[in-house]
């Protein structure tokens, strides 16, 4: 055996696991401070508007029906990821405390994946939403029932923890025998399985399915559903009758809207960590 598969062999039977990894995030960008200074005021806003609105629905009866249960859930999703990631990653870089043990960086990953996750497929729960009761006024009432959002949304959950555990534990079987600086302002999945030393191909596809079914495919279904519902609202006589069943999309517009921007916001953050790394 050559002393390059003898090598290979080891790294294969040996695991190491390191105790920390060091968060990069944000390292040499310029006026950082301002940005974390936004992160607090939007963790705020964050707090006070889903707590109110959760509160709001729990309290007003008229409020307990399929389409608010949808919107609590959004809103308890939301205000969950926001609190575990915005809290700690204030708490990393303005106390410049970076080192984040191994099992806490599992943690972390584990928590902001499952409730993106769990956020992506309940607003496409909400478009469907819309979308029965636009296209199907006269089953709405007998389709979307408080059981069947109920059972979806429970499945949603439920799916999303499954697939979010074996993501997060498929790490575990991962040896890191090189650096342990993870390039990014999280603990994110891509970003640390890419320092592993040995095979991370089931982690790469389990990344790639990860990505699409969070990311990509409640998108795409949304759109659908919108050029569906579109199409319905064209076929209606009435301008007055179109505005009137358009109105009651709007706040999943808007909901939407504001998830799209703080992809966006996400993405550009990222964008100019990678260009200041470079």
């Amino acid at each position: 055996m050559g002393s390059e598969e003898t090598t290979a062999a080891l790294l294969n039977a040996t695991f190491v696991r390191p105790a920390s990894f060091y968060i990069s995030g944000f390292s040499n960008m310029p006026h950082v401070k301002y940005y974390f200074v936004f992160l607090c005021f939007v963790y705020v806003f964050t707090v006070l508007g889903n707590g109110l609105l959760l509160s709001v629905i729990c309290l007003v009866k008229s409020l307990h029906t399929p389409r608010y249960m949808i919107v609590f859930n959004l809103a308890a999703t939301d205000l969950c990821g926001s609190t575990a990631l915005i809290p700690k990653l204030l708490h990393m870089f303005l106390w410049d405390r970076r080192l984040v043990s191994y099992e806490a960086c599992l943690s972390d990953m584990f928590f902001i994946i499952f409730f993106l996750g769990v956020q992506s497929w309940t607003l496409l729960a909400m478009a469907y939403d819309r979308l029965v009761a636009i296209c199907f006024p006269l089953r709405y009432h007998r389709v979307v029932t408080l059981p069947s959002i109920g059972a979806v949304l429970l499945s949603v959950w439920a799916f999303f923890l499954s697939m979010v555990a074996l993501t997060t534990g498929a790490i575990d079987r991962l040896s890191f025998c090189g650096s342990v600086v993870v390039k990014s302002f999280f603990c994110d999945h891509a970003p640390v399985y890419k320092l592993a030393c040995n095979d991370k191909s089931i982690n790469a596809v389990m990344a790639y399915v990860g990505f699409a079914l969070v990311l990509l495919v409640p998108p795409i279904l949304i759109v659908i559903t919108y050029v569906w519902i579109s199409v319905a609202l064209s076929r209606i006589a009435s301008a007055e009758e179109r505005l009137k069943a358009l109105k009651t999309c709007t706040s999943h517009l808007i909901t939407l809207s504001q998830q799209l921007i703080s992809a966006k916001c996400c993405y550009q953050t990222n964008k100019v960590f990678q260009e200041t790394r470079g």
